[in-house]
């Protein structure tokens, strides 16, 4: 499996049947293809659409019908329109029960950086900043490091996104869980051993005991 299958399956398994939850564009949009088929869930873009569905069949794609990257969706039975404003409203307001965002940098606080790269130009950071504030539980997504660069690091050197702690780092290496007392590994790839996680890992990881695989089924 490629680092963001992995990823995105994983990321799945926190998805629970009724809830409402944000996919950030990248790598999170996967997280639709993996779901198991009994988790019924409502997926919300920031653009105004609630109950996205999977990426359409090549051909098959609706020039009206995007996610806010701009990426092509499709629209599962019971699906809405909504402006902008009602969108940002269901962020700002604590609707959203999970928001799942793609990662830069996550520092030993749980801090995310996530929406400006030195030397690219950006046009700010979007919806990250309300949804890292507004989301009852954020997980990152996110390949564990960067051309061998460190992603996760005692502090980021980026610019942050929000200052409030994200809940939950899923790599293609290993599960994470941001704590007051520090980040706690909590899983690691079958074929990945502890060693090569803190290798891979810029901060200091806390463990509790035997570290058990991903679920990536």
């Amino acid at each position: 499996m490629e680092a963001k299958e992995i990823i995105a399956r994983r990321v799945a398994h926190e998805v629970k049947t009724d809830m409402l939850v944000n996919l950030g564009i990248g790598l999170p949009s996967l997280v639709a293809n993996y779901l198991p088929k009994d988790v019924h869930v409502f997926f919300q873009a920031e653009n105004g659409v609630i109950g996205l569905g999977a990426r359409p069949p090549e051909g098959m794609e609706d020039p009206d019908l995007t996610d806010a990257g701009g990426g092509f969706v499709t629209a599962l039975p019971g699906a809405a329109s909504i402006d902008s404003a009602m969108s940002f409203g269901l962020i700002r307001g604590g609707h959203l029960d999970m928001t799942v965002l793609g990662g830069l940098q996550v520092d030993a606080r749980g801090y995310l950086a996530n929406w400006m790269i030195p030397g690219k130009m950006v046009p700010g950071m979007g919806g990250a900043m309300d949804l890292v504030a507004g989301a009852k539980k954020v997980v990152i997504a996110m390949v564990h490091t960067a051309k061998g660069a460190h992603k996760i690091l005692p502090e980021c050197t980026l610019p942050l996104t929000a200052q409030r702690r994200v809940s939950l780092i899923v790599t293609e290496m290993a599960v994470i869980e941001p704590t007051e007392a520090g980040l706690v590994l909590k899983e690691r790839h079958p074929d990945v051993s502890v060693d090569e996680v803190i290798a891979a890992t810029g901060a200091s990881l806390i463990m509790h005991g035997d570290v058990p695989p991903m679920q990536l089924t």
